[in-house]
C-alpha cells in the first residue's frame, strides 16, 4: 500500500515562495515517477509537474519558469519549489504516484496566495 504525505503549504503574499514536500512509503521510491497536481475551488484537478526516475522534468505552462520539482531518493521525498507565486496558484496541492497501474494520492496541502 502506497502512502503519500504532503507538507509545506500555507499562506504567502503574491511574489513569495513556498516549498512543498511529499514523503512516500510502500513502494520502491526510486523506481517510479512522481507528480504534483493542484485543485482550486470550483475547478478540476490539474497537472502541475512531474519528475521521472531519470530526473527528467515536465511542467504545466502555467507554472513553467516559476516552479521546480525535485526528488531525493534517499529520503523517499519529492519536492515542489514554488517561486513568484500568484493568487491564481491558490489551490490544494496533491502528490501523486502510479504503482502497479493504480494512482495513489496524498491528502493534499493548502496553498493560499493573497495579500
Amino acid at each position: 500500500q502506497v502512502q503519500l504525505v504532503e507538507s509545506g503549504g500555507g499562506l504567502v503574499h503574491p511574489g513569495g515562495s513556498l516549498r512543498l514536500s511529499c514523503e512516500a512509503s510502500g513502494s520502491i521510491f526510486s523506481l517510479y515517477a512522481l507528480n504534483w497536481y493542484r485543485q482550486a475551488p470550483g475547478s478540476q484537478r490539474e497537472f502541475v509537474a512531474t519528475i521521472s526516475t531519470q530526473y527528467n522534468t515536465n511542467y504545466a505552462d502555467a507554472v513553467k519558469g516559476r516552479f521546480t520539482i525535485s526528488r531525493d531518493n534517499a529520503k523517499n521525498t519529492v519536492y515542489l519549489q514554488m517561486s513568484s507565486l500568484k493568487p491564481e496558484d491558490t489551490a490544494v496541492y496533491y502528490c501523486n504516484q502510479y504503482f502497479k497501474g493504480i494512482p495513489y494520492w496524498g491528502q493534499g496541502t493548502q496553498v493560499t496566495v493573497s495579500s
